[in-house]
C-alpha cells in the first residue's frame, strides 16, 4: 500500500461518525454476533443495507474510549457513511465470535451464518419498522449476500453483489473456496443487482463474468477512479472501487429505492 493512501485511510477510519453504534447480539450457544450500525443523521431511513465485507469478514469491531472502532479498508466498510448520506441505514457485519480468524466460504454458505444474519435483520427491523432490508456484499462478502439472500426469500427486498467472486480459487476447487462459481443465481427470489468495475484486476472477480449475467440482471459498470494503492484483489484498487465509492453507492441506493439509476459510472 502506498504511504499516502495508508495515511489517508487511517485518518478516515479514525474520524468520528454521527449515529454510529456497535451492536452485539447473543446468537448460537456461547456465540455473539456484532455489527456496526451507521444511521442517517435525522429523518426516517428509506432502506436498510446489511453490508458484508470481503476477505474473512473480520473487521475488528470494538469499543475504544467509549466509541465504536473498526479496522478495515474494505469498500463497504469505508463507504458506510455514503449509504447513510443517501438516507440508508448501513449495518456492517463482523465475523461472529467463534470465527474471529475469518469466515471461509463454507461458513458463509452455512446454516450457522444464516442464523447469525437473521438475528441482525430482526434487530434492524425492530429498530426501523417497515423499512426494506437489502443484502450487499463485496468480493468474498458476495458469498454471504447470495447464500443468505437465497434462504431469506421474500424476507429481504433485494441482493446487491459488488465485485463478486464468480470463479473458484486455486487449481483444486473441491478443496479450496468456491466463491459463487457453482451458485444458481436464479435461486435468489428477491431482485438482484450486479456492480462491477470494468478494470477489476482480481483473477477470481473478472468483469466479463458479471457482463455475461447482464442479460438476466441489471449491471452497474464502473470505470476510472484513483490510482491503486494495493494489490489487485485488495480493497484499495479497482476491485474496491477506489475513488468511485460515492458515485457507486449513490447508484446502488437509487436502485434500492426504485429510482432511475445509471448503468455506467465513468
Amino acid at each position: 500500500m502506498r504511504p499516502l493512501c495508508l495515511v489517508m485511510l487511517c485518518l478516515v477510519l479514525s474520524l468520528p461518525l454521527r449515529a454510529e453504534e456497535l451492536v452485539t447480539l447473543p446468537t448460537r450457544d456461547g456465540v455473539t454476533q456484532s455489527y456496526l450500525l451507521t444511521a442517517p443523521a435525522g429523518g426516517a431511513p428509506r432502506a436498510i443495507a446489511v453490508l458484508f465485507a470481503g476477505g474473512g469478514g473480520n473487521i475488528r469491531l470494538r469499543r475504544e474510549d467509549g466509541a465504536a472502532r473498526v479496522s478495515s479498508s474494505n469498500f463497504l466498510v469505508r463507504s458506510r457513511h455514503e449509504f447513510a448520506r443517501w438516507g440508508t441505514v448501513a449495518a456492517v457485519v463482523d465475523a461472529p465470535s467463534d470465527r474471529q480468524s475469518g469466515m471461509n466460504d463454507d461458513f458463509r454458505a452455512s446454516a450457522n451464518h444464516l442464523a447469525d444474519v437473521r438475528l441482525i435483520i430482526a434487530d434492524l427491523e425492530r429498530r426501523f419498522p417497515k423499512t426494506p432490508v437489502f443484502l450487499v456484499g463485496t468480493s468474498r462478502g458476495t458469498v454471504s449476500a447470495a447464500h443468505v439472500g437465497r434462504e431469506m426469500g421474500s424476507g429481504v427486498a433485494g441482493v446487491v453483489l459488488t465485485a463478486a467472486v464468480y470463479l473458484a480459487s486455486g487449481p483444486r476447487p473441491r478443496q479450496l473456496p468456491l466463491g459463487l462459481s457453482r451458485f444458481d443465481f436464479a435461486s435468489i427470489k428477491a431482485p438482484v443487482l450486479l456492480v462491477h468495475h470494468r478494470k477489476d484486476g482480481c483473477g477470481v472477480t473478472p468483469y466479463d463474468s458479471a457482463r455475461r449475467l447482464a442479460d438476466r440482471y441489471p449491471l452497474i459498470s464502473v470505470s476510472g477512479g484513483s490510482p491503486p494503492g494495493s494489490r489487485p484483489c485488495d480493497a484499495l484498487s479497482e476491485h474496491g472501487f477506489l475513488g468511485r465509492e460515492s458515485a457507486t453507492v449513490e447508484e446502488i441506493v437509487n436502485w434500492m429505492l426504485r429510482k432511475p439509476h445509471r448503468s455506467e459510472i465513468d
